[in-house]
């Protein structure tokens, strides 16, 4: 369980918000607010939220075809670094579903996922082995260290402020609904990427999702829950396995 295949899942999200929330040099007049406007407050809500719900789905060739870099990341995720979901690799790479609370994490791949991530039999061991139960550790642990960075709501935070470089200009488009959501469109184009900001028409303006299409990209971001609490629920001892007996395992084999 490399920690590059989370790190990866981090990059993915923050490359995509430092692109999409930057500041804009240009706006579209429209009624009541501007495209800039729109931008800065849906900008203020993502980095003053205290939780949110994450999803993000990559249909990109790159990530389809990699075992360690995520297709699809479902997670709940708050600013203390607690967080509860799933993720999905490519390339038959499986999924794994994290809870962590504090510093305590809990993982539990599926076969695939174990049979992705370790070499030669090992994957195929580790999935018999610890078939249906959850791998139990603390971020101390450096075979679970990594769920640290994708469980880290402040670290996206930092990305939607980051310098971006040139100053963007945005589109303004008109009112639409989203899955059941009504926004307005933010739309940025360059060098054949197009990334589109839908805002929510409500009076917080909160980043509702963020696409980025073209050069082989394909990415969807979408945030909802704002400040509603992580659940709390973790796995029981008899659902659990300690990180000493996986480590124990690998270097029997």
């Amino acid at each position: 369980m490399s920690r590059k295949t989370l790190t990866c899942a981090t990059a993915t999200v923050a490359l995509l918000l430092s692109t999409g929330l930057a500041t804009a040099a240009t706006a579209d007049d429209g009624n009541d607010l501007t495209a800039q406007q729109l931008s800065d407050k849906a900008q203020e809500g993502l980095v003053k939220a205290k939780s949110v719900h994450m999803k993000l789905t990559d249909k990109s060739a790159d990530a389809a075809t990699s075992k360690t870099q995520p297709t699809s990341i479902d997670l709940s995720l708050d600013q203390d670094g607690n967080c509860a979901g799933s993720m999905r690799m490519g390339s038959d790479g499986g999924g794994v579903q994290i809870v962590k609370r504090g510093a305590e994490v809990w993982m539990k791949p599926d076969a695939d996922f174990w049979k992705a991530q370790m070499p030669g039999g090992q994957g195929s061991a580790a999935a018999e082995l610890f078939k249906n139960r959850y791998i139990h550790g603390s971020t101390s642990d450096t075979l679970l260290k990594g769920v640290a960075d994708i469980c880290d709501l402040k670290s996206f935070q930092q990305a939607a402020t980051g310098d971006s470089g040139d100053a963007k200009s945005l589109k303004k488009g008109a009112e639409t609904t989203v899955d059941g959501t009504k926004v307005i469109p933010l739309t940025h184009k360059e060098d054949g990427t197009t990334t589109t900001m839908y805002v929510t028409t409500d009076s917080d303006h909160h980043l509702f999702r963020a696409t980025e299409t073209g050069n082989g990209a394909e990415t969807t971001l979408t945030f909802t829950d704002y400040d509603k609490p992580v659940p709390s629920a973790t796995p029981s001892a008899d659902q659990s396995v300690d990180i000493g007996k996986l480590r124990s395992e690998l270097q029997m084999q």
